[in-house]
């Protein structure tokens, strides 16, 4: 997929399917490679990577047709800026709970390269020479914008949200939904599903893709597409890794006769 197909594919409701990378490790581009994702989530909000870790990354992944979303660490215009600069294929902003955040977001990500007074012209509502706005419209098909939805002010808010142009998905961040909800990782709460739900038909219903990144059965990801979601970002390498290990492992000693303790699963949330 390239950046514009996976953004087409977002409003037009397809499914797409993606996971956290957390390695920097030039070997897993190729391990990656042949998985059945269309895109890969690159979080610098909580892991730490170097702009030269994430530029190399990026880069390679996205010639792979693996587009690059990248969450930055705070709903910065400066940050989506730079992070882009380094090859994203689009941002993910964390923790946005207004129109005026996005409105800025939208500025550092869709119309540019404006800044200063002339973007602020824009953003409020301004013309510009039809060359320019065609070169603009251009790039900003190749540069997603996505909005971390995370909490109840995020929900109170999203309509407005949704109204500012240029979005082109929603993601849940689940822990941190709960959490404002009062409901800390009760992923399967009623009350956190609902809201789960109204997120997802309201993004459908603004003709952008309605995401979600999570880490738990494949029973409950299915559970989030029943619910309307159409972007799937399935666990994360360090994750599987360590889900996978433990069974094999315990698997291992249970057929050679040793003790095992429980090999129950604690998943590392991001």
């Amino acid at each position: 997929m390239t950046p514009s197909q996976l953004g087409a594919a977002l409003h037009d409701g397809q499914p797409v399917f993606g996971t956290l990378i957390v390695s920097p490790s030039p070997r897993w581009p190729d391990t990656v490679r042949g998985c059945g994702l269309d895109f890969v989530f690159i979080d610098t909000e909580h892991i730490a990577l170097d702009r030269e870790q994430l530029s190399w990354m990026c880069q390679t992944y996205l010639a792979m047709g693996l587009p690059p979303l990248v969450r930055i660490p705070s709903p910065d215009p400066y940050a989506a800026t730079m992070v882009l600069d380094g090859g994203a294929a689009g941002i993910i902003a964390p923790y946005v709970e207004s129109a005026a955040q996005v409105q800025a977001l939208r500025g550092a990500v869709k119309v540019r390269p404006l800044k200063g007074r002339r973007l602020d012209t824009i953003l409020a509502g301004g013309t510009c020479e039809p060359e320019l706005q065609s070169y603009m419209a251009a790039g900003a098909q190749n540069r997603l914008l996505i909005i971390n939805i995370e909490s109840v002010p995020a929900i109170a808010a999203l309509d407005e949200i949704l109204a500012v142009p240029g979005i082109d998905a929603v993601l849940i961040g689940p822990h941190d939904l709960t959490c404002s909800l009062g409901v800390p990782e009760q992923y399967d709460h009623p009350d956190f599903l609902a809201a789960c739900e109204t997120i997802f038909t309201k993004a459908r219903a603004a003709g952008i893709g309605a995401g979600i990144h999570f880490w738990g059965s494949v029973e409950q990801h299915a559970r989030f597409l029943k619910l309307g979601a159409t972007m799937l970002i399935h666990s994360a390498d360090i994750s599987l890794f360590q889900k996978h290990l433990r069974l094999e492992l315990a698997a291992v000693k249970n057929l050679a006769g040793l003790a095992t303790a429980s090999a129950s699963v604690e998943t590392v949330t991001i």
